[in-house]
């Protein structure tokens, strides 16, 4: 009994409660292990060891990009601010680097579902902890997740620096020019927001895509963010250019422009736009003409959606709309590329409890006179008492079918290739399964609902600019 006490004053704090969820929290990630095995595919760090032999070789004394990968006609694509950043793994074995790789991953991942999640906890009176770890290995377990750690790939890592620019819009429009007289110059820095772009300008100087949030903010009128993203990747660019002069100008001056270094278009794991019409053409190449076309109009209904998005006051859903915009234009973007229905499913399933929560009040409680002015209900007729069951559900029922497809993840039973297979060789049901991700993207930034007033600290600020002075007293 004496060795045991320490043990009962160590479980003194920790009520059942808390060892039931966290007896869930491990539940759902051994599920998620299997899920991975079950729909994954084998992985080994692919990616991961393209980059490291490249930066290997390039510590060696070569030229970066001349570099190419054994058995393969793979070399190093990203910009030379990626190649510094990526340089320090060359001291350290590939199979050491993958895992540093997917262990810095997924605890970006944690924090970003940490900071997403916070909002919308607090309304239910959940615990952050409970809710963040069943969500980062439910998010791991999906196509994009488990791809982007499998191959090694750097996705999760340039969607937390975008998203972090997103927590710092947010304390910025929360807390404004106000600062307690007590706040020392850094914690005014840092929680004041001034930082906010420096993410974004960041991921677009390791990867072009994410310039397109800088579009967005220009859109939006968020001139000081979107002067602070163009200053950091400008600055991170000559930046290369001084201490890297001739990979620069190699990378700028040709390896930008050479797509094949990458692969085909219609290559199956390409869920693009671009991908999409080259397997529906059962071609190599992409229709170019038709694809810009049609990327014009994704491009405008994205960016469009995103603004009305932001000035209703849900940003979150607003960079979710310009992330998954920039993957639908992209000529290439691969199924680990897909980070952004991460944020989509948690706009989706928030829409549906808000709706169900908001329905609750057109229900009279027991003892209380009905709402709408004393009627029994509207035009005399009461709501039904399962309609705040049905309130949300296709919101609820849209974000589960969106986290099971890719789960599920069907474009690999029918994965083709051309010019050996086509991409018709399993009929029509075969095309859509392989081109499925694509489809879901395309149907996200036309339709994900948006939710007005989620952000408040965005929408008072939407306010404030435009309300007349006396309404801003």
């Amino acid at each position: 009994m004496d060795r045991l006490a320490p043990v009962r004053r160590m479980t003194r704090g920790l009520d059942r409660r808390t060892a039931v969820r966290a007896g869930v929290v491990a539940t759902v990630a051994y599920a998620a292990w299997l899920a991975i095995g079950t729909f994954g595919r084998p992985y080994n760090f692919f990616d991961m060891k393209i980059y490291h032999g490249a930066v290997v070789w390039w510590a060696s004394g070569h030229e970066l990009y001349d570099f190419i990968a054994p058995s393969t006609t793979l070399g190093f694509t990203y910009p030379p601010f990626g190649g510094l950043v990526m340089l320090p793994m060359a001291l350290v074995p590939v199979e050491v680097a993958g895992w540093l790789n997917a262990l810095a991953s997924i605890a970006a991942l944690a924090l970003v579902l940490a900071a997403l999640l916070r909002p919308i906890v607090d309304r239910l009176g959940w615990p952050l902890w409970f809710t963040v770890g069943i969500a980062t290995p439910m998010a791991v377990a999906i196509e994009p997740g488990r791809e982007t750690l499998g191959y090694g790939q750097v996705n999760l890592l340039l969607f937390a620096l975008v998203m972090a620019d997103l927590v710092g819009l947010r304390w910025r429009a929360r807390r404004g020019t106000r600062f307690d007289p007590s706040d020392g110059p850094l914690r005014r820095f840092v929680f004041g927001g001034v930082w906010a772009g420096a993410g974004i300008g960041l991921a677009t100087a390791v990867k072009l895509t994410p310039a397109l949030f800088i579009a967005y903010l220009v859109i939006t009128r968020q001139w000081r963010a979107a002067a602070t993203a163009v200053g950091t990747a400008v600055g991170v660019t000559l930046a290369g250019f001084v201490l890297v002069g001739t990979e620069s100008r190699t990378y700028f001056g040709g390896v930008l422009w050479q797509t094949e270094r990458v692969g085909a278009a219609d290559m199956t794991p390409n869920q693009s736009l671009a991908g999409l019409l080259a397997r529906l053409y059962d071609s190599i190449e992409t229709p170019g003409l038709l694809w810009l076309s049609f990327s014009v109009l994704v491009l405008a209904l994205g960016l469009s959606r995103a603004a009305s998005a932001r000035g209703d006051g849900d940003e979150l859903t607003a960079f979710t709309l310009v992330g998954l915009t920039g993957n639908v234009i992209s000529p290439i973007s691969w199924s680990h590329h897909l980070v952004w229905v991460i944020p989509a499913i948690i706009v989706l399933a928030d829409a549906a409890v808000r709706r169900r929560e908001a329905s609750r009040g057109l229900m009279p409680r027991a003892g209380q006179a009905p709402p709408y002015g004393g009627l029994p209900g509207v035009n005399g007729l009461r709501p039904p008492i399962w309609y705040p069951t049905l309130t949300g559900l296709r919101h609820g029922v849209a974000a589960v079918g969106l986290y099971l497809l890719f789960l599920v993840s069907p474009i690999w039973p029918y994965e083709h290739q051309l010019p050996e297979v086509s991409h018709y060789q399993d009929g029509l049901f075969g095309a859509l399964m392989e081109n499925s991700l694509a489809l879901a993207l395309i149907v996200l930034v036309a339709a994900l609902p948006w939710r007005p007033g989620a952000e408040p600290a965005f929408y008072a600020d939407r306010l404030g600019r435009t309300a007349p002075a006396y309404a801003r007293r």
